[in-house]
C-alpha cells in the first residue's frame, strides 16, 4: 500500500503555482553612493542605459503581476563600471525583495522600485 502511495506522488504531474505576468519597457530605480549618502531616484527605459557615478545601468525587462503594476516588479537588469565595462551584476532584481538578488558591491546600490507604464 505505501509503494502504491509512494508511486502516486512520484509520478503525478505537479501542480504549481504562477504568476501571470505583463511586461513594459520602463522600470523606476533608486542609487545610493553609501559613502557620500547620496540618493537618487531615476526612470529607465529598456536598452536606454543610464549612467550614475562610475556605473552604467542597462535595463532589459521589467515584468509585474498582471493588473497589478503597483503590487511588485521584476526587473532584469546589467550593472558596469563606466570606464572598463566589467561587469558588477546581471540578473532579476525583485522590488519586494531587494535583498534577495542585490548589487553587491562596497560603496554603491541599486534597487528597483517599481515597473512603469510610458
Amino acid at each position: 500500500m505505501i509503494r502504491l502511495l509512494a508511486f502516486f506522488l512520484i509520478f503525478l504531474p505537479v501542480q504549481g503555482v504562477s504568476q501571470r505576468a505583463s511586461e513594459t519597457s520602463t522600470a523606476e530605480m533608486r542609487w545610493l553612493d553609501r559613502t557620500t549618502g547620496e540618493l537618487q531616484t531615476f526612470i529607465l527605459s529598456v536598452e536606454e542605459p543610464v549612467t550614475i557615478g562610475p556605473i552604467d545601468i542597462h535595463l532589459h525587462s521589467c515584468r509585474y503581476p498582471l493588473e497589478k503594476i503597483g503590487l511588485d516588479a521584476f526587473a532584469l537588469l546589467s550593472v558596469y563600471w563606466a570606464k572598463d565595462k566589467a561587469q558588477l551584476f546581471n540578473g532579476w532584481m525583485v522590488a519586494s525583495s531587494p535583498a534577495l538578488n542585490a548589487l553587491e558591491h562596497p560603496r554603491y546600490d541599486v534597487w528597483v522600485l517599481r515597473c512603469k507604464i510610458p
